[in-house]
């Protein structure tokens, strides 16, 4: 995996990925369960690569970070993984996380009410939206187990890297599109990655980004400290 200068790339407010996500949607018609797909496609690779587990836990919040947790879920049952869901709020599942809490159940996966221990945690609580205080957070910190984030970890603000309480403190993030402006110094996120949910250059254009080629080799980045020289670090 190759591993990007986070000076090589621009970082992004939550407003601008709200931006982006209303073009990807409303302008290209790529759609909502697309993006979730390769959100959730590419959080599973990493989990695997970086912490090959056995078994995974994973916190799934009601809106569109938690259908990317769900696809996760998915495709790390699909690869041999023991994976146990756990949804904050079943009860306000958004349309999109709706129907991969669908395809699961379908698949004979079982929704768990209390979170067990596993070999790693998948925190898909809260996205960029910034909203709510669900379960699962306390718990996921008091665990011996390594955390991986999907976008941010949940309660830290991606705008301003302000970590709330309560809030996730990941060994890793792996976040989505671009970097976020709150993450690049945020000690809550651990190790952080960058995963392509296949947002097209003409996005960025639109609303004057200049960005490299990130995906050329890879869909999955990882993005290292600042470098003086060269975007690149092999």
């Amino acid at each position: 995996m190759r591993t990007l200068s986070r000076n090589a790339v621009p970082a992004l407010t939550a407003e601008q990925m709200r931006s982006i996500d209303r073009v990807m949607v409303e302008d290209l018609h790529i759609e909502l369960v697309q993006m979730m797909e390769n959100a959730g496609r590419n959080l599973a690779e990493l989990a695997i690569t970086r912490f090959s587990p056995t078994s995974v836990t994973i916190l799934a919040g009601p809106g569109g970070n938690g259908g990317g947790g769900l696809v996760a879920a998915r495709h790390l049952i699909n690869r041999g993984c023991q994976v146990q869901v756990v949804l904050a709020a079943p009860d306000r599942l958004t349309p999109v996380p709706a129907h991969q809490a669908d395809i699961l159940a379908r698949m004979g996966v079982t929704i768990a009410n209390r979170p067990a221990p596993a070999d790693l945690i998948i925190d898909a609580l809260i996205g960029y939206s910034l909203r709510g205080d669900p379960a699962g957070i306390t718990w996921a910190n008091g665990q011996a187990a390594p955390v991986l984030a999907l976008d941010t970890p949940s309660g830290l603000d991606l705008t301003t890297g302000a970590v709330g309480t309560p809030a996730v403190w990941a060994t890793a993030t792996l976040t989505l599109a671009l970097p976020k402006v709150g993450l690049l110094d945020a000690p809550s996120a651990g190790e952080l990655y960058l995963a392509d949910i296949s947002v097209p250059p003409l996005v960025y254009q639109r609303m004057g980004i200049a960005i490299p080629e990130l995906f050329r080799q890879s869909s999955l980045l990882r993005i290292g400290p600042s470098a003086p020289s060269g975007p690149l670090i092999p």
